[in-house]
């Protein structure tokens, strides 16, 4: 793939929303979709994150050069599957119970969520990456390449070319890259493991993954 220029964000909640920021910070146009009709978040994301264009999650998939997932894990079956066929799909989703119920009715228990998204959206290309860091921490603590204090973002993929396109758009947002492997290792980056929540180095993201 050619350089990333416009990012999709389907999601409009914190995370979406914080991912869109961000984006504009570093100059990248910006497409969102929240759930329902655009103009439902249209003044959210000119007040929040100016300069973000609100759409339907279909037109986001369709005008996007790269689509993040933003919203529920529960509503991944809900995605524009058509829309988004052929398109590098970054899952930022993570499962939350007090959100999503049981985890049994969304996906089988020993899955990583990001191999089931695969699943659904088979002519997509998935890599996980965005969930691990709390949205607060990717608003605050993106820094430009060579900052001693930069902070890391794990990936996780099956294709060389979307791990490197991906890498290079996490590094031109603000942190340092760490491919860790396939879709059946990021589990290693889900809610209850102990690289989830980590906002540190490279060195220390490393660190962590080792101890798994």
């Amino acid at each position: 793939m050619s350089d990333v220029k416009t990012i999709g964000i389907v999601g409009a909640g914190k995370l979406g929303i914080t991912l869109a920021r961000v984006a504009r910070h570093y100059g990248f146009n910006v497409n969102i979709a929240g759930s329902g009709n655009a103009s439902k978040i249209a003044l959210t994301a000119e007040v929040l994150a100016p300069g973000a264009v609100a759409m339907s999650s279909e037109d986001v998939a369709k005008h996007s050069d790269v689509v993040i997932l933003a919203l529920p894990l529960g509503k991944f079956r809900m995605l524009p599957k058509e829309a988004l066929a052929g398109k590098l799909v970054v899952d930022a989703m993570n499962y939350w119970w007090e959100v999503d119920g049981s985890r049994d009715d969304i996906l089988p228990s020993e899955q990583p969520s990001s191999a089931a998204v695969q699943e659904f959206l088979p002519i997509s290309h998935v890599v996980k990456a965005f969930n691990h860091i709390g949205y607060h921490d990717l608003f605050d603590e993106h820094k430009l390449r060579g900052d001693p204090e930069r902070k890391a973002m794990a990936i996780a993929g099956d294709r060389d070319d979307d791990l490197k396109t991906i890498s290079k758009l996490v590094d031109q947002l603000g942190f340092d890259p760490l491919v860790i492997g396939g879709l059946l290792d990021s589990n290693r980056l889900e809610p209850g493991m102990n690289t989830f929540g980590a906002n540190t180095t490279i060195e220390g993201l490393r660190e962590l993954l080792d101890q798994q």
